[in-house]
């Protein structure tokens, strides 16, 4: 069994209500992990620089030059960003977080900045907040997550929605799955999650028999029916080698079109947690050809997205 790939986990935080919803996310889904580091980002975009000019008299400190501006950053940390940074590292350890947390702050463009931090130095994981934002509209304006989310390939990106319940924010998880090795790699993952985390009670298995190749399926001398269910019971099988109750888990089969009918389940099901497979892909060619998952995130917003990526 593959791990989890928890390790090293990159929050991006910037003080707000999202973000602090992403954090208390990751303090339950985490709790208990000794040999884990999760380090908190902030990006400062330049703004702060803006609203700290008017206390300065360049006449006076004119000689001081980039010392001056050392000094507004420092005040601007220290009165800003810890207070909350202090706060986030707090939750965590309420929560029963026991690994080790660290506190970082740069400069640049945040959506840039997250990318190249995660890539450089090897965190497989980043938890992150979203809003709600259609992914047309994401990409135009680009959004931060919807920035990482195409930037980072090889990594896993949890995009935590607006329904996180304090006691249990993952309770309910959906797996979507289509006997591809994308599919199979979120299987995978969401069995070490559901060992991991205890007050999971309903895992579904989702196969939606995708209508537009129904007919060629047939006529390859497919039952495109009991594939369906040779795919779910390939995937079942993974949660009851590893020990898994048989108890927790449903299958489902869906005859119709992938994005419809996995957005249908989700807001019909009550999920916490969705977890996907996904073939690395920009935004553009993800709008261009309609990609499941981004049709999912921009339509769910309140459960926790997790996307795996190959």
């Amino acid at each position: 069994m593959n791990k989890c790939y928890f390790d090293k986990v990159l929050l991006p935080v910037d003080g707000s209500p999202n973000a602090l919803r992403a954090v208390k996310f990751a303090g339950a889904l985490l709790k208990g992990i000794e040999s884990l580091n999760i380090t908190f980002l902030y990006v400062m975009a330049g703004g702060y620089l803006s609203e700290h000019m008017k206390n300065v008299d360049f006449r006076a400190e004119l000689i001081k030059g980039s010392e001056v501006f050392k000094k507004i950053k420092e005040k601007y940390v220290e009165e800003n960003i810890m207070p909350f940074m202090s706060e986030y590292e707090k939750i965590l350890k309420d929560a029963g977080f026991n690994g080790l947390i660290e506190k970082r702050i740069e400069e640049g463009d945040p959506g840039n900045k997250i990318i190249e931090i995660a890539k450089k130095e090897n965190f497989q994981t980043v938890i992150l907040a979203r809003r709600g934002m259609s992914e047309l509209k994401g990409f135009f304006l680009g959004s931060i997550s919807s920035k990482v989310l195409h930037g980072l390939i090889n990594h896993n990106v949890y995009l935590v929605g607006e329904k996180v319940v304090e006691e249990t924010p993952v309770s309910q998880v959906l797996v979507p799955v289509d006997g591809s090795e994308y599919s199979m790699k979120a299987v995978e993952h969401a069995v070490c999650v559901v060992k991991m985390v205890k007050s999971i009670n309903k895992i579904t298995l989702l196969r939606v028999v995708n209508l537009s190749f129904y007919l060629e399926r047939v006529r390859e001398g497919i039952d495109p029916e009991q594939e369906a269910k040779e795919i779910l019971d390939k995937a079942k099988n993974k949660f009851l080698e590893e020990g898994i109750s048989q108890d927790l888990i449903i299958t489902k089969v869906s005859l119709g079109f992938p994005k419809e009918e996995i957005v249908k389940e989700i807001k019909e099901g009550g999920y916490d947690l969705v977890v996907m497979g996904r073939k690395g892909r920009s935004a553009l060619r993800e709008i261009v050809l309609g990609g499941v998952s981004s049709s999912v995130i921009s339509r769910c917003l309140e459960p926790t997205i997790a996307i795996i990526n190959l």
